[in-house]
């Protein structure tokens, strides 16, 4: 059970290595069946498709005056997918009868637990469940991607970017729909598609924001139209959200606790690393340098705190002296973080 933002759990399915291995076996075929049919707008689990080109793709669209944008929240979307239109989907596609008919005992698959005294029970799924897809596996990411491609073929196919004055951009079930002009057409136009689909919008979680008077999330990045100090012209301003910087800053913090200075100082240095890399990795993109250089004064404190620990040192002062900021590198190994932004210049617009 993975625990969600909101306290809740989710199940995550994890297919043992037999159906793995036919997963990514049936996955290897059909993806390049679906992906000649996907939208360029559609970022999500693609090949050579990235959450930065998702990224540029709305920094494109601000700039061209799609400001008023339509912050999107699908309520349980991979809970959501109705089997019977999922499969028809890949029916139109995919003409043999036992891949077809594999996929579906995928979808059906239950997920197997246990309950505090250790009794196997069935969590989710069955052959009597018509709703969701499985996740945990290699070929989930496709389905669910299949099925909310039909949104993208709608939009496209109605030529509602032009009619509307909307872009939509999609990376998976996480999308935003960037407006020109007024919302509400482009808002009941999704709302729409998505009755079709027997999906619906988390009116909690699903926002209109004006770019230009406030920021918005996508893909752990915030995002809002700045005016330069020095020109005068507008931008788009996009650094890491106040979340993400929250999660790693939280993170470094568990792996530097007291309760681990029995482990092996190498050990701590190695997984704060592997986790300041893949963060950094990430999100040293755009307008970054501030906030990276939270995340490195961030680990040079955690990481001195923890020394002082391990050396009984108490006073701060001393600590400070006796393990520098420097010293935590050349000696201890500490990754350290760049502080300078993911791009020298930004695009204003004309």
């Amino acid at each position: 059970m993975i625990p969600k933002a909101d306290g809740s759990q989710r199940p995550l399915g994890i297919p043992t290595i037999r159906d793995r291995v036919a997963r990514m076996a049936v996955k290897l075929i059909i993806k390049p069946i679906f992906e000649a049919d996907f939208n360029p707008t559609s970022y999500g689990f693609r090949p050579k498709k990235s959450a930065h080109q998702a990224v540029d793709d709305i920094a494109n669209a601000l700039h061209q005056g799609y400001t008023n944008v339509i912050d999107a929240d699908l309520s349980k979307y991979f809970d959501s997918i109705p089997h019977t239109k999922l499969l028809a989907i890949e029916a139109e596609r995919v003409v043999d009868s036992a891949i077809l008919h594999v996929i579906k005992l995928w979808l059906k698959a239950p997920v197997i637990g246990e309950d505090k005294d250790g009794t196997r029970k069935n969590v989710v799924g069955g052959k009597a469940n018509s709703k969701g897809t499985p996740q945990g596996g290699v070929i989930s990411p496709l389905l669910a991607n299949c099925y909310l491609h039909l949104l993208d073929r709608i939009w496209d196919k109605h030529q509602l970017r032009r009619k509307l004055q909307a872009h939509i951009v999609r990376y998976a079930d996480d999308f935003v729909v960037l407006c020109r002009g007024k919302t509400d057409a482009p808002l009941a136009a999704v709302r729409h598609v998505l009755d079709r689909l027997d999906l619906t919008l988390n009116e909690s979680k699903t926002h209109i924001v004006d770019a230009r008077q406030e920021s918005f999330i996508f893909l752990g990045f915030e995002i809002r139209m700045s005016k330069s100090r020095r020109s005068g012209k507008r931008y788009t301003h996009i650094c890491p959200a106040a979340k993400s910087l929250a999660k790693i800053k939280e993170r470094i913090t568990q792996m530097t606790s007291r309760e681990r200075t029995p482990i092996p100082l190498e050990h701590i240095a190695g997984s704060m690393n592997a986790t300041l890399r893949g963060w950094t990795n990430y999100f040293h993109y755009k307008n970054s340098s501030k906030v990276l250089d939270k995340v490195k004064t961030h680990a040079e404190e955690r990481l001195r705190t923890h020394l002082m620990k391990r050396h009984k040192v108490k006073d701060r002062g001393i600590g400070i002296g006796r393990f520098p900021s420097q010293q935590l590198y050349t000696h201890y190994g500490l990754y350290k973080v760049p502080t300078t932004a993911g791009w020298k210049s930004a695009h204003a617009l004309i």
